[in-house]
């Protein structure tokens, strides 16, 4: 059985624990985690007990993340960390280019050289804020050939994985999740990880939130229930590696990559329980909320996940979905409305089309729109959705995201330059010419 089918077979055979924010708890090995305490004098068969926070210690018990582990070593076992290239990762603050108001799109990265892993494979598009003040997001995109033979750890933000094409299985110090295309994974800050592949190659997107832990939305007058519901976040059951030998580990801090070899796995947690651990989540199950008379509401009610700012309703990153729906409204234009924007907008294609362009936004690529770039239909869906018959339509053949931010994204200059990007792409608004007096 060769590596993608062994991981096939893993992935198959995966059990969850369910619910978003919950006091999970979880043991490999029964009897492994401590009843009634966190840090018992000696904790269950000889392991080591070690909190992970997420947040600091006094932020209100509503919003704080923290997990307790119970290891087979501590994770203060290990060497020092040296520098390592960064390859085509790159930090908040973007320094290299300036904001700019300019409307851009790209096609899907090229395939990747043989034996590339996720890490090797994870290039950056852009950016905001500064992550060594814990503040904006980066967009980065990944494709990759080979399964990481390492691990890696992000101490500047947690990571919203979102994969297009080909899946993966990621093993993770809480135990074992597996993303398909269609599904997101988040790795919490610090949380360490190694991915495997599921098909011969894999590509996607990932959000890395250097701010605020990414939370469920609030849902105001939508009431109780919608949007992404808590119960369908699937969190991995403990697993563990005890593992000695040569295991390479890199870690993200403050925009550079650093590495050392430790003498055994760090994936050996056995028990844990808290609130700061991964999750999956399958995008298909969003319970999508939408007009029933007549407009359609601001895309905020395709909110998956929100990151919260310090201005109440402004995060600092959404997530967003664009999942099949039904389009009821009357009297409406029903694609995406013209529009100039606060926030600024990252949007990627998981599969078929989007709603709003005919041509040019593929499975793979995205566009960026940078606070107050007008954007909106092109002239074919204009023209097409204006003489529509307005019937009920449901809109199946496409899964879009948008990763939505309150500040302007700097483009990296690798991705302002990239061949892949598309020249033009300002010509797609050209065709629509006054049609002043004919309505």
């Amino acid at each position: 059985m060769n590596g993608i089918e062994q991981a096939r077979k893993t992935a198959q055979e995966l059990a969850y624990l369910t619910g978003f924010g919950n006091e999970h708890g979880s043991e490999a090995v029964p009897g492994a985690l401590p009843v009634g305490r966190n840090a018992p004098q000696r904790a269950p068969l000889g392991l080591y007990a070690e909190q992970l926070s997420g947040t600091a210690f006094t932020e209100p018990r509503a919003h704080n993340r923290r997990s307790w582990l119970y290891r087979i070593r501590p994770s203060a076992a290990h060497p020092e960390f040296t520098r390592t290239d960064n390859g085509a990762v790159r930090t908040a603050p973007f320094t290299e280019s300036v904001p700019d108001p300019n409307r851009r799109r790209w096609n899907p990265l090229p395939e990747p050289a043989p034996g590339t892993d996720w890490l090797a494979g994870l290039w950056t598009l852009g950016g905001n804020g500064d992550a060594t003040q814990r503040t904006g997001m980066a967009v980065h995109l990944y494709h990759a050939n080979a399964p990481m033979d390492r691990v890696f750890s992000d101490a500047d933000g947690e990571l919203l994985i979102v994969p297009e094409r080909g899946g993966l299985l990621l093993r993770t110090e809480f135990g074992l999740l597996a993303a398909r295309p269609g599904e997101v994974a988040l790795i919490p800050r610090g949380v360490r990880f190694r991915v495997e592949l599921l098909d011969e190659s894999a590509r996607g997107y990932v959000c890395e939130n250097y701010g605020a832990a990414f939370q469920l939305p609030d849902l105001g007058p939508i009431g109780a229930n919608g949007l992404a519901n808590a119960r369908d976040f699937r969190a991995p059951v403990a697993a563990y590696e005890d593992v000695a030998g040569p295991v390479e580990v890199v870690n993200k801090f403050c925009g550079n990559l650093w590495t050392a070899t430790y003498d055994h796995s760090p994936l050996d947690v056995v028990a844990w329980h808290g609130n700061h651990v991964p999750y999956v989540y399958d995008l298909r199950r969003f319970n999508v909320i939408g007009t029933i008379s007549y407009d359609h509401p601001d895309p905020s009610i395709f909110t998956v996940l929100t990151s919260p700012s310090d201005t109440p309703g402004l995060a600092g990153v959404d997530f967003v979905v664009f999942a099949p729906r039904w389009l009821v409204g009357e009297d409406t234009f029903r694609p995406p409305y013209f529009h100039r924007n606060v926030m600024s907008e990252y949007m990627g294609l998981i599969e078929g089309a989007y709603d709003a362009k005919a041509e040019g936004f593929v499975p793979g690529g995205g566009s960026l729109h940078n606070m107050m770039s007008a954007h909106g239909p092109d002239r074919e869906t204009f023209d097409r959705a204006s003489a529509a018959e307005l019937k009920p339509q449901k809109v199946d053949d496409g899964l879009a995201f948008m990763f939505e931010t309150r500040w302007p994204l700097t483009v990296a200059a690798q991705a302002a330059e990239a061949e892949h990007v598309q020249r033009g792409y300002d010509e797609v608004w050209a065709g629509l010419e006054s049609n002043f007096g004919r309505g």
